[in-house]
């Protein structure tokens, strides 16, 4: 089968092509024939080393690379019991998505429900779950609060600014150019920030009550955070969940007080995906909305397999809208 590896660290050109023996699922695995691979900036951070504390090991390569796909079941392990050969099926956390076929264990697998399509299930196991625990449990969005949310136009942050105001939340967006702005609006965003054209810290202190949001919600990293930071009102919380333009090596403690007495957080996919019953209510919340016409994952754009390099070298030129597939047909 075709698998796309890491046989070393680096940019978008290192990602490969090769052809390796189909997997067999362990006693608590399935076998997937995968139909999309969904990218992230986690499959960046995993293809740059941005997590190691070490280089990579010469006994280590070629990595696996690929965290979310989608396809369908054609084997079961021996101690698989709620799930078939031919359900349809999303997964994630877990590596190797980027391949014709993934043997997955069974605890990170959903079953797509009637009416969904692989197209519209492809990203609620990663870019979904992101954005469903940051609005629901990091942030804890309710009504009569508001939120910043960067990068609103892209893969999380779409979906994100959905889940915001079915919380009942008011959200600013902050985007790059005027399309993105436009699809922002038409999901439901309060107030849309073009970051090149104005200083988002000015433009939020502006609106509302003058005294900035409850949460803000960082993918960004070094180019934003600071702002970030002070955007958020006093006693508000500011979230930083990815690294979009670099890793933030520290956080000021003393910052956050002047800012207001700040609470700041860096969380993880991982620790919100801690068991079998956690992934299924997530992600079937993310299905609900979806068969009740209130959440919209947009897709921007599918790939072959062969043109990995491509798809991400336009992840990583923040020019997308909605989010990128490989597509293993």
């Amino acid at each position: 089968m075709r698998m796309i590896v890491v046989p070393r660290l680096g940019g978008p050109e290192v990602l490969t092509l090769v052809d390796v023996a189909q997997p067999t699922p362990a006693a608590d695995q399935v076998l997937i024939k995968l139909r999309y691979a969904t990218l992230s900036y986690g499959d960046v951070y995993q293809r740059e080393g941005t997590y190691r504390t070490s280089p990579m090991q010469p006994g280590e390569a070629p990595l696996q690379i690929g965290g979310e796909g989608c396809g369908t079941v054609t084997a079961i392990g021996a101690h698989v019991t709620d799930l078939k050969a031919g359900d349809r099926v999303v997964f994630g956390n877990h590596m190797g998505a980027y391949a014709e076929y993934a043997a997955v264990p069974a605890r990170n697998v959903v079953r797509i429900p009637d009416g969904i399509s692989f197209e519209d299930a492809a990203g609620t196991m990663g870019q979904g779950v992101t954005a469903h625990y940051l609005a629901y449990d990091t942030g804890k969005l309710a009504p009569g609060m508001s939120c910043l949310i960067h990068a609103a136009a892209g893969g999380v942050g779409h979906c994100l600014l959905q889940l915001a105001r079915l919380r009942g939340a008011q959200v600013v967006a902050t985007v790059g150019s005027r399309d993105k702005a436009g699809f922002v609006e038409r999901l439901g965003a309060d107030k849309v920030i073009l970051y090149r054209d104005e200083d988002f810290l000015a433009a939020v202190r502006k609106w509302g009550d003058g005294k900035g949001v409850d949460v803000v919600y960082d993918a960004v990293g070094p180019e934003t955070l600071a702002k970030s930071i002070q955007a958020t009102r006093v006693r508000g919380l500011c979230v930083l969940y990815g690294n979009s333009s670099g890793v933030v090596d520290a956080v000021a403690p003393m910052d956050l007080a002047a800012a207001g007495s700040i609470f700041f957080t860096r969380p993880r996919l991982a620790h919100h995906m801690r068991d079998r019953a956690e992934i299924q209510r997530r992600v079937q919340d993310l299905f609900g909305a979806m068969q009740d016409g209130k959440l919209r994952l947009t897709l921007n754009r599918s790939f072959p397999l062969d043109q990995v390099v491509e798809a991400h070298r336009l992840l990583q030129s923040r020019q997308s809208i909605g989010k990128i597939l490989l597509s293993m047909e």
